[in-house]
């Protein structure tokens, strides 16, 4: 009777933890999807809303590590078990992270509210978070679903952000050289693009964190990467 009440009570622990990391991930991508959208449109109640929000991912972030602590205290798990705990810290770590990215993107948009965002620009802003967003949800379904394979396949995928994003760097720094009066408003954009760029790389590190919870490896070999940012003259050219 009681190794059944203590397996109960872990179960209990574990279910928590994993209804917590639900709830984090859809105000992570609440966040950021809203931020984009309070960019474009210069929307600054949005954008108030969502620097708010950042409060409700920390607390949540906090939460999650205080329960695995008392969890591996009381319960002293040991291979899965112990996995499916670290597990949720890292990816707590990796959504609280996301919603910094949203709350970054968020002050940005009284700093650009004057000049607007280039209906060109805005385009290649929506598509970017498009990307990160469908990788973002893909990647929480996998973890309901615990798929070592999908989660492979997901951690693959990141090189087509990184391709975006490089696209968009390029574009933002042709509108400055043609017009010197942009390079303010390009510059916090850029700041905005490599933010949400950012969202892909926490998807794929969640990714990986949910590859290892189920097989207890890490994915082989590096990551894809498909930015060009830092090449200069491949920008230049």
């Amino acid at each position: 009777m009681p190794s059944t009440h203590i397996l109960s009570a872990f179960d209990e622990d574990l279910k928590y933890l994993i209804r917590r990391i639900s709830e984090m991930g859809g105000l992570a991508e609440q966040m950021v999807g809203d931020s984009v959208r309070a960019l474009v449109n210069s929307d600054a109640a949005l954008a108030q809303k969502v620097i708010s929000d950042d409060v409700v991912m920390d607390n949540a972030e906090r939460e999650i590590g205080d329960k695995a602590i008392i969890t591996i205290a009381r319960r002293q798990p040991v291979a899965a078990d112990l996995r499916e705990i670290i597990g949720a810290l890292r990816i707590a770590s990796d959504l609280e992270r996301v919603g910094d990215m949203g709350k970054n993107n968020a002050k940005r948009v009284m700093a650009v509210q004057g000049t607007g965002v280039p209906r060109k620009l805005a385009r290649g802003l929506e598509h970017l978070s498009e990307l990160a967003l469908e990788q973002l949800t893909d990647v929480l379904d996998v973890y309901t679903t615990r798929s070592a394979e999908k989660a492979k396949i997901i951690r693959d995928r990141d090189e087509e952000i990184d391709a975006i994003y490089t696209s968009l760097f390029r574009e933002l720094l042709t509108y400055m050289m043609e017009d010197p009066r942009n390079i303010t408003t390009c510059t916090h954009l850029l700041f905005c693009a490599k933010n949400i760029e950012r969202v892909g790389d926490h998807a794929t590190n969640i990714a990986e964190t949910i590859y290892y919870m189920t097989t207890g490896m890490q994915p082989e070999g590096d990551r894809p990467k498909d930015d060009t940012t830092t090449d200069v003259s491949a920008v230049a050219e």
